[in-house]
Formats: structure tokens, sequence, C-alpha cells
């Protein structure tokens, strides 16, 4: 079975490689059973359809998120196609795809971890997201607790885990991105500096959500293209390419 196999397979990459981490800190097939339960409980019936949420949030403690750090990419992949096989297995409809976003948040301990569903579909207005049809009210995150006590952390280096980084490309040029939100443009304060006359101070910015990566316009004058088409927001995968003033960037995910 599909489902069974992308538990073994969570089971088998992320405890087994990395179950001294994980030992009693947050499990990762235990967030996969947790979301699937968690999809289940908010289910919304229509006249022919059965409704379940597309967006979770997910929040860790900063000792727990930091254990991710790394391979975060991965595992929310892997949750996400989780989440679409207990749909598809259960005949549940889906606004969209899920998408899984993992928060930091400092009010949890290491153990413990806590989940925020909402059922959100998205339309256009201009260039912009339409807001979500229906969002969690207040307190809506449900909170789960470890059943024991949490035990030292071994480090990725211990690990012998490879870090999954994104990296832009142009002209001869080559640089890593290391944060959630890089500034592309031809300001010596930009995170990322393209000399070119036609590349606005602050063209654009690549903002990461999940496992996801964003390239957003921050108002150019010459606009940011993919594809030949001028975009406000696109999505970026392993091997896109874009366009800021004369100069095509093209993105990609390596293993370090």
């Amino acid at each position: 079975m599909v489902l069974r196999g992308i538990e073994q397979r969570l089971e088998r990459v992320f405890e087994g490689v990395f179950g001294r981490a994980f030992r009693t800190n947050v499990q990762p097939v235990e967030l996969a059973r947790k979301l699937a339960k968690e999809m289940d409980e908010h289910r919304s019936t229509s006249v022919t359809r059965v409704y379940v949420p597309n967006e979770y949030t997910i929040y860790l403690s900063p000792g727990d998120r930091e254990q991710f750090e790394g391979y975060e990419n991965s595992l929310v992949s892997e949750l996400e196609e989780y989440l679409s096989e207990h749909a598809s297995r259960e005949n549940y409809a889906l606004l969209t795809p899920p998408r899984i976003v993992f928060e930091t948040d400092e009010d949890l301990s290491v153990g413990e971890f806590g989940i925020a569903t909402r059922m959100a579909q998205y339309g256009r207005r201009g260039d912009e997201e339409a807001e979500a049809v229906e969002s969690p009210p207040p307190g809506a995150t449900m909170v789960y607790k470890p059943r024991t006590q949490p035990t030292e952390a071994a480090s990725l280096a211990e690990l012998g885990v490879e870090r999954e980084v994104a990296v832009l490309s142009w002209a001869g040029e080559r640089r890593v991105l290391d944060q959630r939100r890089s500034v592309l443009g031809r300001s010596r304060d930009a995170d990322v500096q393209i000399e070119d006359p036609n590349v606005s101070r602050r063209h654009a910015e690549i903002v990461q959500e999940g496992s996801t990566y964003w390239l957003v316009d921050l108002g150019s004058t010459n606009g940011t293209e993919v594809d030949g088409r001028r975009v406000q927001r696109a999505r970026l995968d392993d091997g896109s390419r874009f366009t800021i003033g004369e100069t095509t960037v093209t993105f990609s995910t390596e293993r370090e």
C-alpha cells in the first residue's frame, strides 16, 4: 500500500538515519500520523464531496526545529505526499494539493508540537493571491506532547547528513542562498548583488516557504520575467530560469 510505504520511508530515512537525534524528540512519522488525524477531524461535507484542509502549519519548539535544519525541505515533501495519499485513500476532496509549513513556537518544549489547519482557496486578483475561504478560529491549534523525556540530540555532522541548499547562477557567478528571504538587486546592500544597469537596486527576492521557493518582484522598473512572461510572483523549481534586467539567472537546489 502506498500510504504504508511512505510511512516506512519516513521511519527508515528519518528515524533510521536520524534515530539518535529523535529518539525522544519529535518523530517525523509521528508528525505524519497526527497530520492525517487532523485532516480526518476537520472534514467538511458538501452536497457531493467531503472536503478537508489543504494547509497545515506545524509549530515546533526551537530545539526540535533546529534538528530539522538542512533536511526540512525533504521532510516537508514527504509529509505533503503522505497527506495526498491519505486524502486519496479516504476519497477526500482538496481545494489544492496539501501544503505544509514549519514554524517555531518559543512556548513549546522539546518533543511538543502543534498543528493548525485551514481550508484555503486562491484565485487571481491581479498578481495577488485571494484571501483564504476559511481560516481556523483562535485556539484551533492542536498541541501534542511527548510520552518520554527528551535526550540530547546528535548534530548533523555526527549523523553525516548532507544539507540541501538553493543556488543561483548567472554570468559565471554562483551564490548559495543561506536565508529564507534573499533580496536580489544592483545595490551593495542586496543579499545577492547583480551588476546590471537594468536591474533595480532592490529588484526581486526569493522566499522559501516550507519546501517551496518563490520569486517575488519588488516593484522593479524593468520587471521580472519567467519563460519570457512578466510575473509578480512565481514558483521556482530545480533548473528554473528567470530574467531581471538583461541578466538571466538559473535557480537550482544542491546538497552540500
